[in-house]
Parts: C-alpha cells; sequence; structure tokens
C-alpha cells in the first residue's frame, strides 16, 4: 500500500513561507483524491486543500485561499502545498492524504485512506 512521508516544516516568523513536500511510494499517488490536512492542539485535524481527479485543479478551506497552493508532480509522485503570508493560526501539524476511493466530501479527513506521519509548521515571532 501507499506510504507518504512529509517534509520541509519548521518555524517561521508572521507573514513568511513555507513549502510542504509529501512524496508517496509503494504505489501511485492518488487515484481519486489528495489532500492537506493539519491539526491544532486540541482541535480537531482540518482540510486544508484538495486535489480531485481528473479535474486536478486543487480546493482550498477559506481560511487557505490566496495564501497557500497546492500541486503534485506526478513523475516523482510528489505533492506540495506553498504557504505564503503565514499567520499564528496557521501553526499546526500538517498532513498530507490520498485515497483510491472517490471523495465526495475531498476536504474531510474521513474520506483518506493513507496519511503521512506529519511535519508540525509552527509560525511565531
Amino acid at each position: 500500500q501507499v506510504q507518504l512521508v512529509e517534509s520541509g516544516g519548521g518555524l517561521v516568523q508572521p507573514g513568511g513561507s513555507l513549502r510542504l513536500s509529501c512524496s508517496a511510494s509503494g504505489g501511485t499517488l492518488g487515484y481519486y483524491a489528495l489532500g492537506w490536512f493539519r491539526q491544532a492542539p486540541g482541535k480537531e485535524r482540518e482540510g486544508v486543500s484538495s486535489i480531485i481527479e481528473p479535474y486536478d485543479r486543487p480546493i482550498y478551506t477559506d481560511s487557505a485561499k490566496g495564501r497557500f497552493t497546492m500541486s503534485r508532480d506526478n513523475k516523482k509522485n510528489t505533492m506540495y502545498l506553498q504557504m505564503s503570508n503565514l499567520r499564528p493560526e496557521d501553526t499546526a501539524v500538517y498532513y498530507c492524504a490520498t485515497t483510491s476511493r472517490a471523495a465526495a466530501t475531498p476536504l474531510s479527513p474521513t474520506e483518506y485512506d493513507f496519511w503521512g506521519q506529519g511535519t508540525q509548521v509552527t509560525v511565531s515571532s
């Protein structure tokens, strides 16, 4: 089964940028949907962005629109989340996920079967 590994997290000042990567092994990245999620301490995991096959055009949660960009590189079997103008409220563990099932609500964590281990993003001065 596919295994996902995130990288690229870290500490950044408000207004800064980070690019997260998610590399897949053991299978092709996402037959139906790819997603980025985050979970802040004491909060539920929430969807940030998703790409649904075959449209390949990302959708975003409202807080990510205009600041985050999701993309994929099929040759590298990798997806990315470019985050700009980061805010303290973006602080969370970020996860990538994929599924081989059709996702009716692609920003819902329950739609996804395979998850990475997460990477910490901390936005603080």
